[in-house]
């Protein structure tokens, strides 16, 4: 079933990707120069490849020459997916693209290199590995306003999964959303938290202690698989696992991988659970 969200905040409506420009595009290299590349340049920005915006010694972002610096940027996605690095935009980068995702970027900083996450196996942690203190291992959990009363038990089912997988986590609704440590709500393009909806992002959390779950209130949500909307329960369980400590996987089975496709399911993988017991380890 898809869930009807309240009016005012969401348009249940076909959703457009505002990154199909990038099949334009499939084929560049270095050396080229086509109308749209400089949206290619945002696109690896957004997700932490690229420093576009504060480095004065890159080349206008806004030009439209595939240089050095972006071929790198897109090797460095590559990798990160598995992908032939070959530092074109082929055919099988391109589909990664156009995946649906996590708004959360997969590195930190902007930055080419494989070093700013710390790596295990194919899970990772956020620098400086941020984790919720021993006095909380009972985490509450609260709905915004106006969220949909009909997704909140399948994202209760994302939490009591991860209270298994951990093996450390409890998780309770608290009384007052105010009052919770982890604050759950649809939002919809710049909604001021500083990382604005674009693209094809689903959802977005933020890393221990910071608390804050954002669906994106531009998606046709859905409770299971169903055709060209989203399982609201897998989301859940990739987010929560941001709200917990744990980055993107390479993983393309594991819950903590980056992109979803409509209509499928997910679940919790062996990674997610070597991941998250990695980490909260005594």
């Amino acid at each position: 079933m898809t869930l009807s969200i309240d009016a005012d905040m969401l348009v249940n409506s076909t959703y457009s990707s505002p990154y199909g420009f990038l099949k334009n595009l499939q084929g560049c290299r270095k050396g080229d120069e086509v109308e749209g590349i400089h949206n290619l340049k945002l696109y690896l920005s957004h997700y932490g490849y690229l420093n576009y915006q504060t480095n004065p010694n890159i080349t206008d972002p806004k030009k439209d020459q595939f240089d050095e610096d972006l071929e790198v940027a897109l090797k460095s996605y590559q990798v990160f997916y598995q992908l032939n690095a070959t530092g074109t935009l082929d055919a099988p980068t391109l589909s990664m693209m156009l995946m649906p995702r996590c708004g959360f970027p997969d590195k930190e900083g902007h930055n080419h290199s494989n070093g700013p996450l710390h790596i295990v196996s194919h899970y990772s942690f956020f620098r400086g590995r941020p984790k919720w203190p021993r006095s909380k291992r009972r985490l509450t959990y609260g709905f915004g306003p106006r969220f949909n009363t009909e997704a909140m038990p399948p994202v209760v089912r994302a939490f009591r999964k991860w209270t298994t997988a951990s093996r450390y986590f409890s998780f309770s609704r608290a009384r007052t959303y105010a009052r919770a440590d982890l604050k759950i709500s649809f939002q919809r393009g710049d909604h001021g938290d500083g990382t604005p909806f674009t693209g094809r992002d689903l959802a977005h959390a933020f890393v221990p202690t910071d608390g804050r779950l954002h669906f994106n209130a531009d998606i046709i949500w859905a409770i299971g698989a169903v055709p060209n909307a989203f399982d609201i329960e897998s989301v859940a369980l990739h987010e929560i696992g941001h709200l917990l400590g744990l980055n993107h996987s390479r993983v393309k089975n594991a819950i903590m991988f980056s992109g979803l496709s409509s209509g499928v399911t997910k679940g919790l993988n062996s990674d997610d659970i070597r991941g998250i017991r990695a980490l909260y380890r005594r």
